[in-house]
């Protein structure tokens, strides 16, 4: 039985530390103080389901969340810059621009899909360099059982049942 307790206390040790870690991730300015609160709630939350999920030592997950941190915000400037040029080519095409003007925007729409690729791909190195492939390989499954459980408790609110 103590050997159980002295693992739960590493295994919240883990959680404690990573959310700490995470923390750093960005400020939050007077206007966008909701906003961020929010994000910041759903990134503990992630990094304490990664965290278990990949099983990571408290030495790993020094080494590894800073790089996490990094690769995050590289990818959300990356997302952004998809998301920008997606609606600037949608909204072109709404309006009838010339080909030339659709072109430009296209070129720039798929300059940042290839961006947010490499951003993706070189997060892989990065990883790899810290932590085993396979703890790498549960970053990844994590991330992804962790983005399905969240769109399945927006589509399952309590009290708005189908």
């Amino acid at each position: 039985m103590n050997l159980q307790n002295d693992l739960t206390m590493k295994r919240m040790f883990y959680i404690a530390l990573a959310a700490a870690m995470l923390a750093g991730i960005g400020t939050a300015s007077a206007h966008n103080s909701c906003k961020n609160d929010w994000r910041q709630k759903i990134m503990s939350e992630k990094v304490a389901f990664l965290t278990v999920e990949m099983g990571i030592t408290p030495e790993e997950a020094q080494v590894f969340w800073p790089i996490y941190n990094e690769v995050s915000k590289k990818n959300d400037e990356a997302m952004h810059k998809v998301f920008t040029s997606y609606k600037a080519l949608d909204q072109a095409l709404n309006e009838g621009k010339d080909s030339k003007e659709i072109q430009k925007l296209l070129d720039a729409y798929l300059d940042a899909l290839e961006e947010q690729k490499e951003v993706n791909s070189d997060a892989a190195d990065k990883y790899k360099s810290v932590l085993p492939v396979e703890k790498v390989a549960r970053l990844y499954i994590g991330e992804e059982k962790f983005r399905r459980q969240h769109i399945r408790n927006l589509h399952n609110k309590p009290g708005e049942r189908k």
